[in-house]
């Protein structure tokens, strides 16, 4: 494969370049600007615009917590950005940046969790008040991967199927994470078995 001449530069002293004279290298185009803004920049720009407001909603409905959840959406972005120029090309970016912001959630639940433990041996605790409609607080108490796919198949309105590519899990491993999750929120919240 030949390699165009405007992307070739002979790197060498009489160019002022460190290196052997004569050696060719070749150099990434650049990406085309206007205004001093890349084309990069814009449609990264109409992409966080677009799906931002959407993924920031699905953790904050998984953590009850709007500051941590804008931390972990941004991480999510930042993460996105660093890997734009490939992510880009996927089918669905936007599932992308989905599953990893729900994958920081799912730790930052578990690190809570655990941070709780430890302080619960450590500190005196009041006892919880528990209200039979408290579905927050319910959702609160699930495990980190019941939390997600309760909150992404319920509240977001999502398939199975993508609840199981956001997890990264097989779609029979997504239904378990529901039924569960249903179960357990059956029991905090006190209804009967009967009940659909």
């Amino acid at each position: 494969m030949a390699i165009p001449a405007s992307s070739v530069r002979t790197r060498g002293t009489r160019l002022g370049l460190p290196g052997r004279p004569g050696v060719a290298t070749t150099r990434a185009p650049s990406p085309r600007t206007i205004g001093g803004v890349t084309e990069v920049d814009i449609e990264y720009t109409a992409f966080f615009r677009d799906e931002f407001p959407s993924v920031l909603r699905t953790i904050t409905l998984m953590l009850r917590d709007q500051p941590r959840a804008e931390e972990i959406t941004q991480d999510a972005f930042i993460q996105l950005l660093l890997g734009w120029h490939k992510i880009s090309r996927y089918e669905r970016p936007g599932a992308w940046v989905r599953r990893v912001a729900v994958r920081l959630a799912m730790r930052s639940i578990r690190r809570d969790r655990l941070w709780a433990s430890v302080r619960e041996g450590l500190l005196p605790s009041a006892p919880a008040r528990s209200s039979r409609f408290d579905v927050d607080g319910a959702i609160r108490r699930l495990p980190a991967s019941q939390r997600a796919a309760i909150v992404l198949h319920y509240y977001e309105d999502r398939p199975l199927a993508e609840v199981a590519m956001i997890l990264g899990c097989a779609e029979p491993t997504a239904r378990v994470h529901l039924h569960h999750g249903r179960n357990r929120m059956r029991e905090l919240l006190g209804e009967d078995d009967d009940v659909a």
